[in-house]
C-alpha cells in the first residue's frame, strides 16, 4: 500500500517539476520576445552621431500631445514628457480583468505622454503596482505603453505581468499613477476603480509603501522602488496590504 502511495507521490512530483520547467521556458520565451522588441525599437529609433571622435546617441521621439515640455528637451529638438503630469485619470468604467489596450499610442496620448523610438536613459527607475479586488489580485498586464505594431513605447510602460512599472524617460520629469491608469485605460478616483464604485459596503483604499493615502489617487507620484497598492472590496480589513516589493537585480 505504501509503495503504491509513494509511486503516486513520485508521479505527482515529476508532473509538478515538468509543469515548472514548461512555465520557466515559456517565461524565458516571453522575456526574449520583449528584449527583441526593445532592440528593434532602439535600432529603429536611435541615430548614432560622431562628435569629436565620440559616438553619441540621439533618440527620435514622436510627440503624442500633453502639457508643457522640458526646456532642455526643446533645446535639443526633442519633444518630450510634460513637466506637469496628468493627475485626473481618463479611463474606462469597466469590470476586471483589465487587459492592455489595443492602441497603446492613443492611450499614451491621453496620458499626455510621447511615444519614443527608444527607451529614455536620463530618468530610469521602477515602481510596483498591486491591484486587489474583493481579496483577489488583478493582473497588471504586459505592454501597457508599448505599441508593438509601430515599434514605439511610452516612457511609462510595463514589459510583463509582474506589476513592475518602468519609468524610462529622455528627460527628468514627474510621473503619476494617473498616467499609468490612463495608459491602462482603467478609471480611477477616490470614488472607485474601473466600473467598481464605492458606496454602501464597497470601499476603496490606496496605499504607498503600506501607508494609506487620501485624496486623488491619480496624483500619486511614482518613485524608485515604490510599492503602490489599490485595494477595493466589501471587506478590505482582511487584505494583507503589501508594503514593499522585491525587485529584480538591476531594477
Amino acid at each position: 500500500m505504501s509503495t503504491s502511495k509513494n509511486s503516486k507521490a513520485a508521479k505527482a512530483n515529476a508532473a509538478e517539476r515538468r509543469a515548472r520547467v514548461a512555465a520557466q521556458r515559456e517565461a524565458a520565451k516571453r522575456a526574449e520576445a520583449r528584449r527583441t522588441l526593445i532592440r528593434r525599437i532602439s535600432i529603429g529609433g536611435g541615430v548614432l552621431v560622431l562628435v569629436g571622435g565620440v559616438v553619441t546617441g540621439a533618440i527620435l521621439v514622436h510627440n503624442a500631445g500633453g502639457g508643457t515640455t522640458s526646456s532642455t528637451a526643446k533645446g535639443n529638438g526633442i519633444k518630450s514628457v510634460p513637466t506637469t503630469p496628468l493627475t485626473a485619470v481618463q479611463g474606462a468604467a469597466t469590470s476586471p480583468p483589465w487587459a492592455a489596450p489595443t492602441d497603446a499610442s492613443a492611450r499614451a496620448k491621453a496620458a499626455g505622454l510621447p511615444m519614443l523610438g527608444a527607451e529614455g536613459q536620463v530618468l530610469h527607475i521602477h515602481a510596483h503596482l498591486d491591484v486587489i479586488v474583493n481579496g483577489k489580485a488583478v493582473t497588471v498586464p504586459a505592454n501597457i505603453g508599448i505599441d508593438e505594431a509601430k515599434q514605439q513605447l511610452s516612457p511609462l510602460h510595463t514589459h510583463d505581468t509582474t506589476g513592475v512599472i518602468h519609468i524610462e524617460s529622455p528627460t527628468k520629469a514627474d510621473f503619476t499613477l494617473g498616467q499609468v491608469m490612463t495608459e491602462w485605460n482603467v478609471a480611477l478616483s477616490d470614488k472607485g476603480i474601473g466600473g467598481l464604485k464605492t458606496g454602501g459596503s464597497n470601499q476603496l483604499y490606496v496605499y504607498v509603501d503600506g501607508k494609506e493615502q487620501t485624496g486623488n489617487p491619480g496624483a500619486i507620484k511614482l518613485a524608485a522602488h515604490e510599492e503602490i497598492a489599490i485595494v477595493y472590496g466589501t471587506d478590505t480589513s482582511t487584505v494583507k496590504v503589501p508594503s514593499s516589493y522585491t525587485f529584480a537585480k538591476g531594477e
